[in-house]
């Protein structure tokens, strides 16, 4: 991965971001540069390390037709940004433990007998696990990793625009995903911004924070 960001001022990349409705329609992001920052995005935690965030990139003319009627308020972030990435998260998200964990080992992160005992434990809670617990996991996991994704596009220079009202009903079978396996978390639309965007108000610390 070589990546060429366009600024590491973290409290720029973070204080400067706005959601986005109009882009530039001519600036494009090639594959190998979102391929970067879907991976740098991925750094992000997630419960025992299972990572169970998906994407789908969406930027090419037919599929942008395609999640257009689904997007139904924001159809401007559709038609003008360079890509929209869905997000979903997979609910058979421990069917890659033993790649997570094996890598691992090779890479020398952790011992083989840590492994394997963790993947027992793992093995017997995942068997145990509740259907709506697991969901509400991953989607707190998936959220992660989708205020990542929105950092990293701004660090690479671009501008992005979290998208929840669309048709989470039927976006997963459109895409051709098993709609009871992977749960929409969100859309989220990338590009150059045509535009600044809104700043917006955020409650002081004393409203929203308790100290004991």
């Amino acid at each position: 991965m070589t990546t060429e960001l366009k600024t590491n001022d973290f409290m720029e990349i973070m204080k400067g971001r706005r959601s986005i409705r109009n882009y530039d329609p001519s600036v494009k992001i090639s594959k190998e540069e979102m391929k970067d920052i879907l991976e740098e995005a991925a750094t992000a935690p997630s419960s025992i390390n299972m990572q169970p965030w998906r994407f789908i990139v969406i930027d090419s003319p037919e599929g942008k037709e395609k999640l257009l009627p689904m997007a139904s308020f924001n159809q401007t972030q559709v038609k003008t940004s360079a890509a929209v990435i869905a997000i979903f998260a997979d609910m058979n998200n421990f069917d890659y433990a033993e790649e997570i964990y094996s890598k691992a080992v090779e890479l020398g992160y952790m011992p083989q007998e840590v492994k394997e005992r963790q993947m027992a434990a793992f093995a017997n809670h995942f068997a145990k696990l509740p259907e709506q617990i697991n969901r509400e996991t991953i989607l707190i996991d998936s959220g992660l990793v989708s205020m990542q994704l929105m950092l990293t596009a701004r660090a690479h220079g671009y501008d992005t625009n979290p998208i929840g009202g669309y048709d989470k009903a039927n976006i997963a079978e459109a895409f051709d995903l098993d709609k009871k396996r992977y749960i929409p978390v969100m859309l989220l639309s990338i590009g150059k911004a045509a535009d600044e965007g809104y700043e917006s108000y955020r409650l002081p610390v004393e409203t929203i924070t308790e100290w004991k």
